[in-house]
């Protein structure tokens, strides 16, 4: 057990590994924690469109691809 654990880096390489993750990735994450949290949310919105509660996001959904994909139709044939 302690011979696996003796490959783990300690508490000041992980700080050190994270002050270069910083440097290296700074300007992009809070462009990443915007999406993830949109994606979070989103991912809630269509729970809840799901369970039949929020009628919004079911019904903003089949509205807005249901009219695209029929006038193509309509033009086409």
């Amino acid at each position: 057990m302690t011979a696996i654990l003796a490959f783990l880096p300690g508490h000041w390489e992980w700080i050190i590994v994270l002050i270069i993750a910083l440097l290296i990735f700074g300007n992009r994450l809070p462009k990443l924690a915007r999406n993830l949290g949109s994606g979070i949310v989103e991912f809630k919105r269509g729970l809840k469109g799901n369970e039949g509660g929020d009628g919004d996001a079911s019904s903003t959904t089949p509205s807005s691809e249901g009219s695209g994909s029929g006038t193509a139709t309509k033009g086409d044939g």
